[in-house]
């Protein structure tokens, strides 16, 4: 049955930035669909919360608290699975994120930091896992980019500058690692998670973001999850290097920052 190629029976995984929001939810997926699954962020109490999801879904977790901007502990990831669970199938880095700022305020630190925490980290657990999934005969990476890596919006520089580079990353990854590793990307719209709660809680915010949504709604982590399952599962055997848009349809960004004219 088709449905069989979506499955990750028996596979190992491991998940960055896995407390909550996206992360978490493509943890829970991963499982659902049969695998076993490493989960990092830096607050243990969220990792045992969606630990126990992925044992309730018969599944083994293993949860590993860690301040993920340090690299050191991003890479000991893989070494994790491997001890853990015997090896290492599938990679989802997650883990990013940068705050927005005004051109004038993004500092020279600042932009290296937003690089650092999106595409570096994504290089250190993709780097040390790519030896223990050649021992399994391959394995599938998966990035979590933005929509802001390929539409342009005031106050973005160093987020979009630094999610365009993960998704190039991953077009270049993928062809440093074909034909046994498949590297893909999701550019993520508006989701619905912590880090969109400060502007979705707000209905008038909400509406008009929903409004310049071509799919009239703000998306839910579980639509990320559903890509992440996809991409990293036989379903896309034949997909890799490409970034895969999961926006509602979005052609610029639907949170205007209001930063004025300099």
């Amino acid at each position: 049955m088709i449905l069989d190629r979506f499955l990750l029976t028996d596979r190992v995984a491991v998940v960055t930035g896995a407390g909550r929001g996206i992360g978490a939810a493509s943890a829970i997926a991963l499982a659902e669909a049969g695998a076993d699954v490493v989960v990092s962020s830096r607050t243990a109490s969220q990792l045992d919360e969606v630990a126990a999801r992925i044992t309730a879904a018969g599944r083994r977790a293993l949860v590993v608290p860690a301040d993920l901007s340090d690299l050191d502990n991003v890479g000991a990831l893989a070494t994790a699975a491997h001890r853990e669970f015997g090896g290492l199938d599938v990679v989802v880095n997650n883990v990013g994120g940068t705050i927005p700022n005004a051109f004038l305020d993004t500092t020279t630190d600042y932009l290296e930091e937003a690089f650092r925490f999106n595409v570096a980290t994504a290089h250190a657990l993709a780097r040390a896992a790519v030896p223990l999934m050649l021992e399994r005969g391959g394995g599938t990476i998966v990035n979590i980019s933005s929509i802001m890596g390929r539409v342009s919006g005031r106050g973005y520089l160093a987020y979009g500058a630094a999610k365009a580079a993960l998704a190039h990353y991953t077009r270049l990854a993928a062809r440093d690692l074909a034909p046994r590793i498949r590297v893909n990307a999701i550019a993520v719209g508006s989701v619905s998670t912590s880090a969109l709660e400060f502007v979705v809680s707000n209905d008038e915010i909400r509406s008009a973001m929903e409004d310049a949504t071509p799919l009239q709604a703000i998306g839910e982590a579980e639509d990320v999850a559903a890509a992440v399952i996809y991409l990293a599962s036989p379903a896309s055997a034949y997909v890799t290097g490409k970034v895969l848009e999961v926006d509602g349809g979005l052609e610029q960004p639907n949170l205007d920052l209001g930063l004025p004219d300099l």
